[in-house]
């Protein structure tokens, strides 16, 4: 991986006709306690600084700015008072997110941060400053999410500064010295934009195909919702079966036990150091993708990105992009047909985590909380309040994102003030004294979204396909997890029924947890932007489709699809559609290749990386039929007469589980049966095997039956031991069978002392 490095230098105040100088936040030297956010830069129009301390004032963030001429300045800063939005619910006069500037040696005697609902510049007074350099410094009142954008100072008295919300608009740039010609990045022969899940492991699957990659993530950190910043767990499986797409992923993710969990388990580092080992990947972390350039309707040219330090701008050219966004703004940007249902969407959660310390922890209480009872939420067990701390259902996704994200931090900051000033869940403290010890540890101040809108390819997967199994010849990914679609959970949602933020999971039924439903790669490009691909949870599905498709784990198999791909699209030169038409089968006998396979270029031959893992087969607590050589017939196939129970507590079982039943008198009338029955290919010698998972209350005797051609041959099996052969087998003989003529194994449930147990049985011609 080459990292392209720019120096914060770059972006420097530029004095206009010794009037003006403007200072953005993200460029100050040292931010101190103050976090860089930039998720909402298409609303409001550029990264800023937030103050997000839990409650506790953060350390001042400071720079130095060079006035070529002393004199006395209006001062200006772009902040609101983000809980004004909220002024129908709760006090917005408090105004949580208060801070002050200071100048020098002077400190301003305005806060700012107290008024406006919508970002604007607010006017905080005059300052004399002398010529040269002189020190600016941010000074956090509260500790609650103040926030500053860009401090602008005029010598004219009726400046009226620009509020626009266009990201890095030509004003600003031409303010910040920052030059109007664009740094050329590529050609590559794909850009990912986007870091999460789907991107990452696309991009590192596309470089392993021997492609140049560049990828774009707009934090400084890997994995998305998967990282440290958000903290959600990897969910969907990597399930055998099909192709080795999860190879990449596996070695990719990370430990993280539960959502939230700790920092560390989330392996920044890791992620990004897989990445720079990389040599076809350029990296760009803290570039924002803001603009798309079309050659056509029907072909995007590249894709515009700015550095969030610095408003350094590059332009990436490409054969192919990815939107590995979750939001699909390149898409969307680009003109590719999509769907946003209005409504009724999964929200964006937030999550936090406390714990209990050595002695009393004080929580300011605040006045601008919500009111809110146990009625209004659960308790945070477990000391984390998890992903159902969840509101934007009816919200525009888009649009109204920062709104969304700040009604969670004003949902969980007004539950964090009633568990520690108004007694609420008193009784639940674990220490039992009334939360005294207690104190908030973590908030997510980035959010996690599920849902935002579709990008259209050639197929729009629907739950139908899925829970039907309809198949398609370029299935591809296995999905895992049910059809899980979120709710706002009404127990919860009476005090605030226009915005609740505690939702619901609904989990359908029809998908199969194990082996997985192959997704299709003509969901993965656009069906009218002939170079785009998509991965992640904007790919072409509806909206029930969604709630399967949209783990982290399923998204990063995903991106690895499209790096293969990608791949054909380069050597061939043909667009991603016609990979499908034109080219599936060579698709296919990519997806084959494991992930420790790599080749430098297009033009050299593939080979094992011996530095890179073998990840082998995915562990699972059961055996696919098509593991196992020879003829197999599951306990799902047995003629069963009599009562029998089925379970799958006893691992590993062969496919879905195994069935049993209790042992019966040798005398009695009634008992049970089951017969496996089979046809061999040819006349010949074959060796028989059953399958049985042991336990103490199963029989000791169990009656087994074989017929075949020499005539019917019984063996008793101690089913409260562990079987002797591979894959939990025991063998029953070598016995002859001829091809016209169907053998059968039949268990009984007669004499034997215990429950009898019927997994698989197993054929094997015996070599000559």
């Amino acid at each position: 991986m080459k990292c392209k490095l720019v120096l914060p230098l770059l972006l420097t105040p530029l004095l206009l006709s010794a009037e003006e100088i403007l200072v953005e936040a993200e460029s100050f030297d040292n931010p101190g306690g103050w976090k860089l956010d930039t998720q909402f830069i298409d609303i409001m129009g550029s990264p800023y600084l937030l103050a997000h301390g839990l409650g506790n004032p953060v350390d001042n963030a400071s720079t130095k700015v060079d006035f070529d001429k002393g004199g006395e300045y209006h001062v200006w800063v772009r902040t609101q008072n983000w809980v004004e939005k909220f002024s129908d619910k709760v006090d917005a006069s408090a105004a949580p997110g208060r801070f002050q500037l200071q100048v020098g040696d002077t400190k301003l005697d305005h806060e700012f941060g107290k008024s406006g609902a919508d970002w604007q510049w607010e006017k905080g007074g005059t300052v004399t400053v002398e010529a040269g350099d002189t020190s600016l410094s941010l000074h956090d009142l509260t500790g609650f999410d103040g926030r500053c954008d860009a401090i602008l100072f005029s010598t004219d008295a009726d400046f009226t500064p620009d509020n626009s919300s266009e990201p890095l608009p030509k004003w600003r740039r031409k303010m910040l010295g920052v030059s109007e010609e664009t740094i050329e990045e590529g050609p590559y022969d794909i850009v990912f934009i986007g870091g999460g899940y789907a991107g990452s492991c696309g991009a590192i699957s596309a470089a392993r195909m021997g492609l140049k990659v560049a990828l774009i993530q707009n934090r400084p950190v890997l994995g998305g919702n998967g990282s440290s910043e958000v903290r959600v767990w990897a969910m969907g499986n990597t399930p055998p079966g099909l192709y080795p797409v999860g190879d990449i992923i596996r070695e990719f993710e990370d430990d993280a036990s539960k959502s939230p969990g700790t920092y560390e388990e989330f392996e920044d580092e890791k992620k990004e150091q897989i990445i720079a080992n990389e040599p076809n990947i350029d990296l760009f972390l803290n570039h924002h993708a803001f603009d798309v350039k079309n050659a056509s309707e029907t072909h995007i040219e590249s894709v515009l990105a700015f550095d969030t330090r610095t408003s350094e701008v590059r332009e990436f050219k490409a054969r192919n992009f990815c939107d590995s966004t979750g939001h699909g703004t390149i898409g969307k940007m680009a003109g590719a047909d999509y769907n946003q249902i209005p409504e009724g969407r999964m929200g964006m959660s937030n999550m936090w985590a406390w714990e209990n310390a050595e002695g009393e922890q004080e929580f300011p209480e605040i006045d601008w909380a919500l009111s809110l009872t146990e009625k209004d939420f659960p308790y945070p067990r477990d000391f984390h309040a998890q992903w159902f701390w969840e509101s934007g259902f009816d919200k525009d996704p888009i649009e109204d994102l920062e709104d969304i994200r700040d009604w969670n931090l004003l949902a969980s900051y007004s539950a964090w003030n009633a568990i520690k000033n108004n007694g609420v869940y008193d009784r639940s403290d674990p220490d039992k004294l009334d939360h005294k010890n207690a104190r908030l540890t973590w908030l997510a101040y980035i959010g996690g979204t599920r849902e935002t809108l579709q990008l259209l390819g050639d197929i729009i997967l629907t739950e139908e396909d899925i829970v039907t199994k309809r198949p398609f010849p370029d299935g591809c990914v296995l999905t895992t997890w049910s059809v899980d679609l979120h709710y706002p959970k009404e127990q919860y949602a009476g005090s605030f029924p226009d915005n609740p933020f505690i939702s619901v999971a609904v989990h359908g039924k029809g998908v199969d947890r194990k082996r997985g439903y192959p997704v299709p790669y003509r969901c993965f490009y656009s069906r009218n932007i002939e170079n785009l691909f998509m991965a992640g949870r904007n790919i072409s599905v509806t909206h029930k489709a969604l709630g399967t498709v949209r783990v982290m784990k399923t998204c990063g198999m995903m991106g690895v699809v499209v790096g293969k791909a990608a791949a054909l699209s380069t050597e061939h030169d043909v667009t991603p559609r016609e990979v499908y038409y034109q080219h599936l089968d060579e698709l296919i006998e990519l997806l084959k290749l494991p992930g420790n396979v790599r080749r430098a270029s297009l033009g050299d031959e593939f080979a094992v990386d011996p530095n890179l893992p073998d990840m082998g087969e995915p562990e699972v607590d059961w055996i696919q039929k098509n593991q196992l050589t020879g003829i197999v017939i599951d306990d799902e196939e047995a003629e069963l007469e009599g009562k029998w129970n089925h379970g799958a507590g006893l691992k590993p079982h062969v496919e879905d589980g195994y069935h049993y039943s209790g042992g019966t008198p040798a005398d009695a009338d009634a008992f049970a049966s089951a017969t496996f029955t089979f046809s061999v290919p040819e006349d010949g010698d074959y060796e028989v095997r059953i399958a049985h998972q042991p336990h103490e209350n199963r029989s000791s005797n169990t009656p087994v039956t074989v017929v075949s051609a020499d005539g019917e041959t019984t063996t008793e099996v101690n089913q409260k031991i562990a079987p002797p052969l591979e894959k939990g087998f025991f063998g029953l003989g070598i016995h002859k069978f001829e091809a016209d003529k169907p053998g059968k194994v039949v268990v009984s449930t007669k004499g034997a002392k215990g429950n009898v147990h019927i997994d698989a049985v197993q054929v094997l011609k015996v070599k000559d």
